[in-house]
């Protein structure tokens, strides 16, 4: 018997939780939207995850039922104490992305005192110490509605449950670093295909580009050391309970380098029985 499940849904106002909880609902999660924190292992054991009525549960709690870190911490030890394996998801986004989400939909913020961008950072330094206990931390400042849906549904219905995943993400270093990432690795130090014409309006999912890269040693040298920290890190991560791993791989553009590095690692991960699923933030005519 597998399990049960409850994922704690929370982070940012305007992030996404409400999409993130309808994604979840259509896969047959049960979700209960706005709870006090101090109710959630009583929804849990309402909602049949302990006598086997249901596998998977979820709850959104946020600003609006006046969450803390103690109480949320309280909770999660009492629902591992029944059994219940607890994931924490936070959504998150830019403070610009999230001011703009809310002067276009004209909705009222949780947060009282002070103009928009004062209720922001309110609110943000208010649940940054949840934001670090977070299992699952996903960035919704660059996604639409869909590709927040599909990312939710690769986390928590594509995967193996009982074991860790990992999503390795290419990203180009000019836009910035992901907001969410547990090992960086920075690959500008390899020979940059954007300045070989021919391979400049390709990108490292393509042979050309691969061939390139990899035809320099010390590419291939920096993928054996990556790899060799990986098989270090990646069992004593699942000894210690850790459920998610983002691996960042940055170059200047995110189109060559770091996608073919990308791509490697992400392969030689799954040849050894990992869950994982590889994102290229910085191409957006790909389709996932």
């Amino acid at each position: 018997m597998p399990k049960p499940h409850l994922v704690i849904v929370t982070g940012m106002s305007g992030a996404g939780r409400s999409t993130a909880a309808n994604a979840l609902e259509d896969n047959d999660f049960f979700v209960v939207d706005n709870l006090p924190p101090t109710l959630i292992t009583s929804v849990a054991d309402e909602a049949g995850l302990l006598d086997g009525r249901r596998e998977k549960s979820a709850v959104v709690v946020d600003m609006r039922g006046d969450i803390t870190y103690d109480d949320l911490e309280q909770a999660r030890r009492g629902l591992l104490s029944r059994g219940i394996r607890t994931t924490i998801l936070f959504l998150d986004a830019d403070d610009q992305t999230l001011a703009t989400r809310f002067e276009e939909t004209r909705r009222t913020h949780p947060v009282r005192e002070g103009d928009l961008v004062q209720k922001i950072a309110t609110e943000r330094r208010s649940i940054e110490e949840i934001r670090g206990a977070a299992d699952v931390i996903i960035d919704t400042s660059l996604l639409n509605v869909h590709e927040l849906r599909e990312r939710i549904e690769a986390a928590f219905t594509e995967l193996d449950p009982r074991r860790m995943h990992v999503d390795v993400v290419s990203f180009g270093f000019k836009r910035g670093m992901p907001r969410v990432a547990d090992l960086l690795f920075d690959v500008r130090f390899l020979p940059n295909p954007h300045w070989v014409p021919e391979l400049r309006p390709h990108t490292g999912l393509d042979d050309d580009v691969r061939d390139y890269v990899f035809g320099q040693d010390d590419a291939v040298e920096f993928v054996d050391r990556a790899w060799d920290m990986l098989q270090f890190l990646v069992p004593r991560y699942e000894q210690e309970g850790k459920a998610y791993l983002t691996i960042a791989v940055g170059c200047t553009g995110g189109r060559h380098r770091s996608v073919a590095i990308a791509e490697e690692l992400a392969s030689r991960l799954g040849d050894v029985d990992i869950d994982v699923l590889v994102r290229h933030r910085d191409i957006p005519e790909q389709v996932e």
